[in-house]
Order: C-alpha cells, then structure tokens, then sequence
C-alpha cells in the first residue's frame, strides 16, 4: 500500500483528492494538514510514503516545510510532491531545490494524479504532464555561474554519462534505450550514482546537475 498524506488549507481540495485516491486498491490516506507546519508534524507521526502539499499555505508554507522534512534524516523516505495553481509558478524550480520529488498543477485530471503518487512512491522525478521537460532547465538556468561539486569527481564515466541523462528529464528504460543498457543495469546506475552523491531522489540529481554545470539548459534539444 501507497501511504499518503495531504497538506492543503481547502478542505475542499483536499476532501477532492481522498476521494480520488481511495477507490485506488494500492492507495491508503493517513492523514490531512491544513498547515506546512501541521503537515511535518503528521510527517513524522505517519511516515508517509507521499505528501502532497499545496505550496502556499497560512503560516508555514509548502516549500519550508519541503525544507524541514528533506533536512530530517528520519523522513528520507517521505516523498514530497507540492502543489501549484499556475504551470509556471516561480516556486517551482525552488521546490525542488527544497527537497521535493516533484510537482503538479492543482486542475491534473484524476488519472494523472494517481499516476503521480505512484511515479512519486517509486522515487522517480514527477513532473506534470502539463509542464515539459524544459521547465527545470528553465529555472535552473537562472544559475548564473555553476560552481563545481568535488562530488562528482567520485563518479565514473559511465555514471556521469547516465547522470547527464537523469538531467535531461529520461526515465530509466529511456536512458537504457539511449545507452544500449538492460533497464535493471540503468536503474542500479542510478541508485549507486544517488547513493555516491547523497540526494533524496531523481529531482535532487536533475538539480545538482544544473548547479554544478555538468549539464546546462537546452542541452538535450
């Protein structure tokens, strides 16, 4: 079972997405916040597998408590995936720098908000469909001068390649299909590549390689 959390300050909203996601077989809510604050607090109480968090909430909101949940060691299987009105929010880009798998705008046909739970519960970067690709270049672009990370140099050829592809916004059979690769052998690429660099998941990786130059925007067109 999928363990969910919702975190919205519409009661409405929220009773929208219980009732979407209960009829799922692999889907179970544990549990509602109206806050960013009340929201880490049932985090750390439930452990869910997935939060999502509308980003703008009274008091605390979704991007700080983004932060404060990613910051937590004992939450590091919480996938956080935040909730935005606008395809284009200027929060974005910061919601991901925040520790967020992902996001999706409020109006994703129900189909695709169950698809997101389940993409997010894997681990995988979520992006809504109604969002490209291009978005996270977009904002990650806004990075005037990458430094960067001794990190990397810990990764080999093949990691780094692998790395620039997680970057580029493909999914492990993509990349399997790029580099001539079983999918078992590129997701193991991907986890090892995760666990040398110390991030969350898939959209941690997408930002470290903005930030830290290996890839720039555009770069995959």
């Amino acid at each position: 079972m999928i363990r969910v959390l919702l975190a919205d300050d519409q009661r409405l909203v929220r009773a929208g997405f219980r009732s979407i996601l209960e009829d799922e077989d692999d889907v179970t809510i544990v549990g509602e916040a109206s806050d960013g604050e009340q929201a880490v607090a049932l985090a750390r109480e439930h452990r869910p597998d997935v939060l999502l968090m509308d980003i703008r909430m009274p008091g605390v909101d979704g991007l700080e408590a983004a932060r404060r949940i990613a910051a937590d060691p004992a939450l590091a299987d919480v996938r956080v995936v935040i909730l935005t009105t606008f395809d284009l929010d200027d929060y974005i880009y910061g919601a991901l720098r925040a520790g967020a798998t992902g996001f999706l705008v409020k109006d994703t046909e129900p189909e695709e908000l169950i698809q997101a739970v389940r993409v997010a519960a894997r681990g995988d970067a979520l992006i809504s469909p109604s969002i490209t690709r291009r978005l996270i270049a977009e904002f990650a672009g806004r990075v005037k001068q990458p430094e960067p990370n001794p990190r990397l140099n810990g990764l080999t050829e093949r990691e780094r390649e692998v790395m620039e592809l997680v970057a580029g916004g493909l999914t492990n059979d993509e990349i399997a299909a790029r580099l001539v690769l079983s999918p078992a052998t590129a997701k193991t690429h991907v986890s090892r590549i995760m666990t040398k660099l110390s991030v969350r998941d898939r959209s941690q990786l997408v930002v470290l390689a903005y930030e830290s130059g290996m890839v720039s925007p555009g770069w995959l067109s």
